[in-house]
């Protein structure tokens, strides 16, 4: 992995742990010499993030959308800055970009890009290592609500599986990295696409 793509909010969020394991990930990422491809914000989680990696001597791209360049939240210190006309586009360049995706604490927007991501893993749209970044307990819900799609029997267990997760970062990078040499873990999930869920 070269590059990993993070989603985030564009909130400090109401601790300070949420921050403190933010930079852990931009310490981990540049330890294994990972740059960061990001939504091009210059605040909350996402300036954070943008911030530490450019720190540590890796490179940062940032993709932002005209109408939120519009009102200068956009991050002016990166290593490139790439406009494009919508969230759509956003989203399909942030995903061409990059290796690998992860998601920290946010809201609404981050958690619709982690689920887009992951639906279009599971579409076999690509091979592409996708986690999230458990911090301190904040996405148990979500898992709980998927664990019940599969128990309900409208998710299977390996597409559930196939969304890494883990509170620590080095533990996280590491699930990555072997799932990015491991593809048969893909290709287990690709034998249901043509029985998808009822």
């Amino acid at each position: 992995m070269k590059r990993l793509c993070v989603f985030c909010g564009s909130s400090d969020g109401a601790r300070d742990i949420y921050k403190d394991q933010c930079l852990n990930l931009a310490k981990a990422m540049a330890e294994r010499e990972i740059d960061l491809v990001y939504g091009g914000a210059s605040i909350g989680l996402m300036g954070a993030i943008a911030d530490a990696v450019l720190a540590q001597g890796r490179e940062v791209i940032g993709v932002i959308p005209e109408h939120l360049q519009n009102y200068e939240i956009s991050h002016h210190g990166l290593t490139e800055l790439l406009i494009v006309p919508d969230m759509h586009e956003r989203k399909a360049t942030m995903a061409s970009l990059s290796d690998g995706f992860i998601a920290l604490p946010g809201g609404i927007g981050t958690l619709e890009e982690l689920i887009e991501i992951a639906t279009w893993q599971q579409l076999c749209l690509h091979q592409k290592p996708t986690g999230i970044l458990n911090i301190d307990h904040y996405y148990d819900s979500l898992v709980d609500f998927l664990s019940h799609s599969v128990k309900e029997d409208f998710l299977k267990q390996q597409h559930l599986d196939n969304l890494l997760r883990s509170p620590d970062a080095d533990a996280l990078l590491d699930q990555m990295t072997h799932f990015s040499e491991n593809p048969e873990q893909f290709l287990q999930a690709k034998v249901h696409i043509n029985n998808p869920p009822r």
